[in-house]
């Protein structure tokens, strides 16, 4: 890494390269969005050659899923405060459909690759087995007895988590029509998840 790239001033680590390689895609996207932003741009933009990039991802696909995981623990706070409000696990459960149905597509980042056909970036990152033990951290830290409604194992809760998941993946990509409100959303996934969680 010579001092004529990166603006002159070397990260230390491939971790801080990496870093500075998503901040740039960050500032990409906040200015031109995600349909005017190439690999080029994030590039210009880390005062980088399009080739040390390549060194550290190897397509812009991979970037932007980096930009939309950095915002996963900002996100996961907010999941988790909100669902410490509810009492029962079929109400944490639903309650996790929910948030994250009406939620995800205005987190400025999260949001942005379900956007303009880009689906897949995110898909691959929440349908990961990283992506389902995060969940299972979330709902491991929600106060409600989940032993008490038959999710008693590390196993079980993260089988939990991948079934929320998925399910609010699939609200996202094939939403209803006409759209669902939150109440009517709500009843629906209370409607057929809550017997198996006792609620």
């Amino acid at each position: 890494m010579g001092y004529h790239g990166w603006r002159g001033n070397p990260p230390g680590t491939e971790d801080e390269a990496r870093r500075r390689i998503v901040e740039a895609a960050t500032a990409c996207l906040d200015r031109a969005g995600l349909a005017k932003t190439s690999l080029s741009d994030v590039a210009a933009e880390a005062g980088v050659t399009r080739q040390t990039v390549y060194r550290y991802f190897p397509g812009l696909k991979d970037i932007l899923r980096a930009v939309g995981l950095a915002g996963v623990e900002e996100f996961a706070g907010r999941m988790e405060r909100h669902l410490a409000s509810f009492g029962t696990a079929a109400e944490a459960a639903v309650e996790a459909v929910v948030f994250a149905v009406r939620t995800v597509p205005g987190e400025p980042y999260l949001g942005l690759l379900l956007q303009a056909g880009e689906g897949e970036y995110f898909t691959a990152g929440v349908t990961s087995q990283l992506a389902f033990s995060a969940g299972a951290g979330i709902l491991r830290n929600v106060p409600v007895d989940w032993a008490a409604a038959g999710v008693e194992t590390d196993d079980d809760l993260q089988g939990l988590a991948e079934i929320l998941m998925r399910l609010f993946l699939s609200f996202l990509q094939y939403p209803s029509t006409p759209a669902l409100t939150d109440d009517e959303l709500r009843a629906l996934v209370r409607r057929w998840l809550g017997p198996a969680l006792g609620g």
